[in-house]
């Protein structure tokens, strides 16, 4: 698998004019979905760094690209054979099938619910490659359930699969082991890195997190990522949990090299300040606030250099939040990154496209760049406010484990909604000017309409499916007479506070049954929103990136 890499980033020669015209019908489906993806190159500015730091980025985007490789096989146990076979079939059809399979990475249409595009596969395995072919989910419960405290917490982790044992029961397997080979070769480009860097912190945080692929022990590591204080901002390494469909255990392996914007960090220091304040006034019973966050919590802004694995199929990243590891997000806070130049693509090939047919005319003017980075930003850091274990005081066990595979979608839903809620908030302390209220609802009405396109499987797009009904049902937003929509700036404040304050609740008390109700009531498409989703079918969903400044650092240090 490993040596397919090269084939993921291939870019496929156009069709001419005069094939076009011959094309099959599903040929030109299958174009027709890869076009949903506007293409973007990304170019990163890298003159101010040294030749030691530029010989460093190369090696972690060599790093980087053996992600691909991991994510596309924890996603599936078949994408390897897959991708030869979809790799020798030089055809149109073939060819728009290998692009549109690398959009996803893999065979099925992310934004079509999932729906296969390649003839015989089945469908997307909601356990992924996690747990045994042909195990059920209920076996695999009824198996932990039967496990000491310490052997289930080895087995319900972030970083390890479950498969077969000898002798035909279940066993938990360190990913150490399970992708030795391809952690051994991306801890020899990490440590290639750190020996070229001349940036301490990166060095500390490069020969650590080289060390966690083969202990499978990530937390020193994650420790040295959150104290990382250098112009390169490297993210590699297994995180996000959303492929684990199951039960949202197990982490994918995702990359960001980045390099950090000094001047736009520099003015978000102001937000850091105000994270306790911020949690201190949360919608929710007092008894389940958090008496003292971790104390980084650092704020970045940075330029993608290139992304791999979990963090580049179909709908790209804008921004995240991490560790996920509670320990330190108890200890330490966690660190909201926030992907610039990724984001300024998505604002002007996707949100004021849509914003056109989305919005009432009057409302357009009040679209803007500026309150679309910010809600991200507040997005991120409402990620790490709240609850992180369940019960008054944090007594209780863990969001993530009570609510299961709700998490994704809640989690999602209440880090957009109180992130209106805390912006608002900031405000009103003049932290922020307030001039910019009616931009700033707008803005994240445009935005809703992006980020419903991403697909009903898709979190993210579930939990605004969410919010878009509820503030609907409060008279927030109103579907005016030609089918367009607009803020109630009258009603939006209160209706905001009201599902931040729902949504903070399930979580604090882990709720699993009163979160499955509201998640069935409100995660639809209603005739209205689906009128509009309808008629954007010209505007693109998302970008595509192609990483010409990743292309010239590895030319320069082969």
């Amino acid at each position: 698998m490993r040596r397919l890499l090269a084939c993921l980033l291939l870019l496929l020669p156009a069709l001419a004019p005069a094939e076009e015209m011959r094309l099959p019908p599903e040929t030109m489906r299958l174009q027709a979905m890869s076009a949903r993806f506007a293409p973007f190159e990304v170019r990163v500015d890298l003159s101010a760094l040294p030749e030691s730091e530029r010989r460093a980025l190369a090696s972690l985007v060599k790093a980087a690209r053996l992600t691909d490789a991991l994510y596309m096989r924890q996603l599936w146990a078949g994408n390897g054979a897959l991708l030869l076979k979809l790799q020798g079939d030089a055809t149109p059809l073939g060819r728009a099938r290998l692009d549109y399979y690398l959009v996803n990475r893999g065979p099925w249409s992310r934004l079509d619910d999932n729906a296969p595009f390649v003839p015989g596969v089945p469908p997307k395995p909601e356990a992924a490659n996690f747990y045994p072919v042909g195990a059920t989910k209920a076996e695999v419960e009824s198996w932990l359930a039967g496990l000491d405290e310490k052997a289930r917490a080895e087995a319900t982790g972030f970083f390890t699969t479950i498969r077969r044992g000898t002798d035909g029961g279940f066993v938990a397997v360190p990913y150490s082991l399970e992708y030795q080979g391809e952690l051994a070769e991306m801890a020899r480009h990490l440590r290639d890195a750190a020996a070229a860097t001349a940036e301490p912190s990166l060095k500390t945080f490069l020969e650590s997190r080289a060390e966690a692929f083969a202990t499978n022990d990530y937390y020193a590591s994650d420790v040295a990522w959150m104290k990382l204080d250098s112009a390169i901002e490297p993210t590699i390494g297994p995180y996000e949990v959303y492929e684990d469909g199951w039960f949202n255990y197990k982490a994918a392996f995702e990359s960001f090299i980045a390099v950090r914007d000094a001047e736009e960090t520099a003015k978000l220091d102001r937000f850091g300040s105000e994270l306790q304040w911020l949690e201190d006034r949360l919608p929710v019973d007092p008894s389940f606030r958090r008496k003292k966050l971790g104390g980084l919590a650092p704020l970045r802004v940075v330029n993608v250099v290139f992304s791999a694995g979990d963090g580049n199929h179909d709908v790209q990243t804008a921004a995240f939040n991490l560790p996920n590891d509670e320990r330190i997000v108890a200890e330490m806070g966690s660190k909201r990154i926030l992907l610039k130049n990724y984001q300024q693509a998505k604002f002007e090939k996707t949100l004021l496209p849509i914003s056109k047919v989305a919005l009432a005319a009057a409302d357009q003017a009040y679209v803007d760049f500026d309150a679309f980075f910010t809600h991200i930003l507040m997005h991120e850091v409402m990620h790490g406010l709240g609850p992180t274990n369940t019960g008054p005081d944090g007594s209780g066990g863990g969001v993530r484990a009570a609510i299961k595979e709700l998490y994704s979608t809640v989690e999602e839903a209440k880090a957009d909604i109180t992130g209106l809620w805390a912006l608002q908030k900031l405000m009103d302390k003049g932290v922020i000017d307030p001039a910019g209220e009616r931009r700033m609802y707008t803005t994240y009405l445009a935005s809703a309409f992006r980020t419903l396109r991403f697909g009903m499987d898709d979190s993210h797009a579930r939990g605004m499916a969410l919010q878009v009904n509820w503030l609907l049902d409060a008279g927030a937003y109103r579907v005016n007479p030609d089918g367009t929509f607009s803020v109630d700036m009258r009603r939006v404040k209160k209706a905001v506070e009201g599902l931040s304050r729902e949504l903070l609740t399930i979580e604090a008390k882990g709720d699993y049954e009163g979160g499955k109700r509201l998640l069935e009531r409100l995660v639809v498409l209603r005739p209205e929103v689906q009128a509009v989703l309808g008629r954007l079918g010209d505007v693109a969903v998302d970008i595509r990136p192609r990483f010409v400044t990743a292309e010239a650092l590895e030319a320069e240090f082969p």
